[in-house]
């Protein structure tokens, strides 16, 4: 098995939650907690809740769905970008878990009752990048139990994260989901026209229209 930027993310991501699991002062040290950010310039909390999970089922729903995008997703940076893909995806990854906390940050700033943690949003980043270079990946919807092409199960994932997070009132930062997977899609547009004058949107058009057409819709 060839060892990459996204296997190296899933081990240090594991061992580190494992770690948390047994010892609540490591969670405690990482978790993404607003008002130590704002009251002791704990700006590394942005990146370091990442490292941490809830639990099993949460760690591990985050790294299989990782494992299973993210080795697509580095192979497609690669191809797009050359050797400086694997900088590129591991600079998008890491930007992602700050960018999709951001709201949650102007939120609840000065909340001292609110903590979050989870790789969630870089994990939703690579998910929707990989979905926007690749839209007719097939992928399965939570409760669906047929596959679903990416360029229907984005806009669907979106929505279904929109209407969770206004509701509220479970437990799951849905807004980190939504904004995750908003900026996995803004980098790839904009470092891919910059960094390889690659037009992302025009491809994955085209990828749409060339699925539609194999599959006799369009």
């Amino acid at each position: 098995m060839q060892f990459t930027i996204t296997i190296a993310i899933v081990i240090i991501t594991c061992l580190v939650s494992i770690g948390g699991f047994n010892n609540y002062k490591i969670i405690d040290d990482l978790i993404f907690y607003p008002p130590a950010v704002t009251r002791r310039n704990q700006w590394y909390r942005f990146f370091s809740c990442g490292l941490i999970h809830a639990d099993w089922a949460h760690l591990i729903f985050n790294m299989l769905s990782l494992y299973l995008f993210g080795r697509m997703v580095e192979q497609q940076f690669i191809s797009i970008f050359g050797v400086q893909g694997k900088i590129f995806y591991l600079l998008m990854y890491v930007m992602a878990l700050a960018v999709s906390l951001l709201p949650t940050f102007f939120k609840n700033r000065d909340n001292y009752h609110y903590r979050s943690l989870g790789a969630s949003g870089a994990v939703s980043a690579v998910i929707f990048a990989g979905l926007l270079i690749a839209p007719y990946t097939e992928v399965y919807l939570f409760f669906i139990p047929i596959p679903i092409p990416g360029f229907i199960f984005a806009p669907l994932y979106l929505f279904i994260s929109i209407l969770l997070e206004r509701k509220g009132g479970d437990n799951v930062n849905h807004s980190a989901h939504i904004w995750g997977a908003l900026f996995g899609l803004v980098f790839v547009i904009i470092v891919g026209k910059i960094a390889a004058d690659f037009d992302a949107v025009s491809y994955c058009i085209r990828a749409i229209k060339y699925y539609l057409q194999l599959k006799g819709w369009g």
